[in-house]
């Protein structure tokens, strides 16, 4: 079970098929990239290493990102990709801590050599040309014998609170989470496409593999980046386009789209579907992107532990405004993918029933085999088989989960839990907000309280008073801010993901 023999299989079946794309032009067709990586695959050996090593990838979204991940592959190798807005010291830790040999950059993301590595290698260069040099990929390099939970994917956690930890994913569950997106995302054939516009080291990097299943194209914009108007004319000129996004991409497409007047049929020949997870989104938000883009979104749940699989709310359901739970439904992330059961939990484990909330696990195919070199961790999140998330959610008497929050992000005010994402729920629904983010802050009185970071709307003008009242007319007295904090923006990574971290730190050092 190597992941590899995806390419050769359609390398085989359609040498001259389009495969990889530099926006409208052609970077290589299923044949070419076979070739390619196949030759990587061959100087990889040739310099020593060996099934089981790592590689890193410290880069832009480029098209030898994927020749490099699918070479790697054939060598019986893993990829560690790392987040290309991390500081050089934290990506020298984790090469150090995945003992990883080769790493691939591109310039902008770091021009200088990475300590710990034999071998780095800028995939813009000659030498780059020269390692790819093609080959016939069934002569010379038989593709690696890996056993189906042999090690494929290394994937380093944000590190919100210390040392990232990496997540060790394998050929097992990348397969299991490919034929899974058939199954309960989106059907797949030759003529699709994928872009690949946010961070190809997080969730739509791994959406290669079940389009590379289908024989799909990958588009990677010439940007390397989202910019809504180049997605939007990349999407008319080779046909409407799948993708991954964090919610804070829906809405830039959404405000896009919006702003110049674009109707659903006009949308529609530019995307096919948006799948979109890896951060809230709000009841309000995604509401409005069904209203001015149509019916072409689906939602996942998953974390790096179980990647891109635990739930889905697909466009079925969120097309089914006649259902009486409708808002509930769109609320929520769906119900469990077809590999995997869910539960609510206690502290022990225990299931509790329908309504209750707890924290969710999952368990399945989908789940990582550990965290690399921590065995305690690995302890810690995986019990009897169960992936022990860290989220709080709870199913309803039809399998739909509604997250509340991440376990470290509830507040306990005067004895009483908040889930933030409630109070943001409301606040977002308030006149002239754009965005906003809760988190608790250390009180003397009543242990915590919660604090409001609002980012308004251009030209609005907001209070504390009127977002007071707003929040007193939507939901419970202790639940609403005891402080709104009016801010430009907020912090977030690459991804998207707004960093509660640098929040919760801010009001403690203003606390201070």
């Amino acid at each position: 079970m190597n992941l590899a023999h995806l390419l050769l299989r359609h390398a085989r079946q359609a040498p001259d098929r389009a495969a990889i794309l530099h926006g409208t032009a052609p970077h290589a067709t299923y044949g070419d990239w076979a070739a390619r990586s196949a030759g990587l695959a061959l100087r990889f050996r040739e310099a020593g290493l060996v099934p089981g090593d790592r590689v890193v990838l410290f880069m832009r979204n480029h098209p030898r990102y994927l020749e490099v991940m699918w070479a790697a592959w054939w060598a019986g190798l893993a990829i560690v990709p790392v987040n290309a807005k991390l500081h050089t010291t934290e990506v020298e830790w984790i090469i150090d801590n995945a003992q990883a040999r080769w790493g691939f950059v591109t310039r902008d993301v770091t021009p200088v050599a990475l300590s710990g590595l034999e071998r780095q290698v800028d995939v813009e260069s000659a030498e780059m040309d020269r390692l790819l040099a093609p080959i016939e990929p069934d002569c010379a390099v038989p593709v690696a014998e890996c056993a189906p939970d042999d090690l494929a994917w290394l994937f380093y956690t944000s590190g919100t609170t210390g040392r990232p930890k990496g997540v060790m994913i394998t050929h097992r569950n990348l397969m299991t989470m490919g034929m899974t997106y058939f199954i309960d995302v989106d059907a797949l054939s030759t003529s699709d496409a994928i872009v690949y516009a946010a961070p190809m080291s997080h969730g739509v990097g791994l959406y290669a593999v079940p389009h590379v299943m289908a024989g799909a194209r990958h588009v990677v914009p010439p940007s390397g980046t989202v910019d809504p108007e180049e997605l939007f004319d990349l999407g008319r000129r080779l046909g409407p386009l799948s993708t991954f996004a964090a919610p804070t991409i829906v809405r830039r497409l959404v405000d896009h789209a919006e702003a110049a007047g674009l109707d659903h049929a006009t949308v529609g020949r530019a995307f096919k579907t948006i799948v979109y997870g890896g951060a809230p989104m709000y009841l309000a938000d995604i509401r409005r992107a069904l209203q001015v883009m149509g019916p072409r979104f689906v939602q996942i749940y998953g974390q790096g532990e179980s990647p891109m699989v635990g739930t889905a709310l697909p466009r079925a359901i969120l097309s089914d405004t006649g259902h009486p739970r409708y808002l509930e439904r769109i609320a929520s992330v769906g119900i469990a993918q077809t590999p995997v059961q869910l539960r609510i939990a206690d502290e022990q484990g225990r299931a509790l029933p329908a309504g209750t909330a707890g924290e969710v696990l999952v368990k399945g195919d989908s789940v990582m085999a550990g965290y690399w070199r921590n065995a305690q961790a690995t302890a810690a999140a995986i019990r009897d088989g169960w992936l022990f998330t860290g989220d709080v959610g709870c199913l309803d008497a039809d399998g739909f989960l509604t997250l509340k929050d991440r376990s470290k992000d509830l507040i306990i005010s005067g004895g009483s839990n908040i889930y933030p994402r409630e109070v943001e729920e409301v606040l977002l629904n308030a006149p002239g907000v754009a965005e906003t983010a809760v988190v608790g802050a250390p009180d003397p009185e009543w242990g915590e309280i919660v604090v409001a970071f609002v980012v308004p709307l251009p030209g609005a003008e907001l209070t504390e008073e009127t977002l007071d009242r707003h929040c007193l007319a939507h939901i419970a007295r202790f639940k609403r801010p005891k402080r709104y904090v009016m801010v430009d923006q907020l912090p977030k990574n690459n991804y998207g993901k707004v960093l509660k971290t640098e929040l919760r730190m801010w009001v403690r050092n203003q606390a201070a």
